[in-house]
């Protein structure tokens, strides 16, 4: 992809252009955790402790020990070089909160769908809401500790995913990993585009 540089009202000063990415998924999925690895600076965080009023809305199952939920959004920065920097805006699980969505979504140069292997079908309102809305998006699956492992082909076809929908495996406490996970986005996005795919 080509990325300008402006120089501001000629003043010689110049603003790095801004990408902005979600990073979505089911209710424990990782967000947060990915948003945090992959943050350069101490990222903006919406938690709250998940208490008694949620018994009966917050499906906790395989998920026992998550005690904090994202209310609002998870908001980190990437600064790639001095032309351009990442913003990612994780979004809230709980479909209680999708209100939000439309105006995270707003500007978006694609999307993360974080998949938990043990809750799948939790991520299915993430990936309806981007294709419906003709969003780019690549699928990270979540490798929890406590998860039984899958092939990607197996999840692929489990999630009824089109084939030009990249996946891939990762850590989201991980940076390393979280970052591959967002250089096969801005590479799908490149292809979806004709653009021609930056080098990593």
């Amino acid at each position: 992809m080509d990325f300008v540089r402006y120089d501001h009202a000629g003043s010689g000063t110049t603003i790095p252009l801004a990408l902005k990415i979600l990073i979505a998924g089911g209710f424990g999925a990782g967000k947060t955790t990915l948003v945090s690895a992959l943050s350069e600076v101490r990222p903006l965080q919406t938690e709250e402790v998940l208490t008694g009023a949620g018994i009966g809305t917050d499906d906790i199952s395989g998920v026992e020990g998550k005690s904090t939920t994202t209310v609002a959004m998870d908001f980190g920065r990437i600064t790639i070089n001095d032309d351009l920097q990442v913003y990612l805006f994780g979004t809230p699980g709980q479909d209680r909160f999708w209100f939000l969505w439309d105006e995270l979504a707003f500007g978006a140069l694609g999307a993360v769908v974080l998949a938990d292997t043990r809750r799948l079908a939790d991520c299915f309102p993430s990936i309806d809401y981007f294709e419906q809305r003709g969003i780019p998006f690549v699928v990270g699956v979540n490798c929890f500790d406590d998860s039984r492992r899958f092939n990607l082909e197996t999840v692929r076809r489990a999630l009824d995913l089109d084939p030009d929908v990249p996946m891939v495996l990762c850590d989201a406490r991980d940076r390393q990993s979280g970052k591959l996970v967002l250089i096969s986005l801005v590479e799908h996005v490149a292809r979806q585009r004709g653009e021609p795919v930056p080098a990593a």
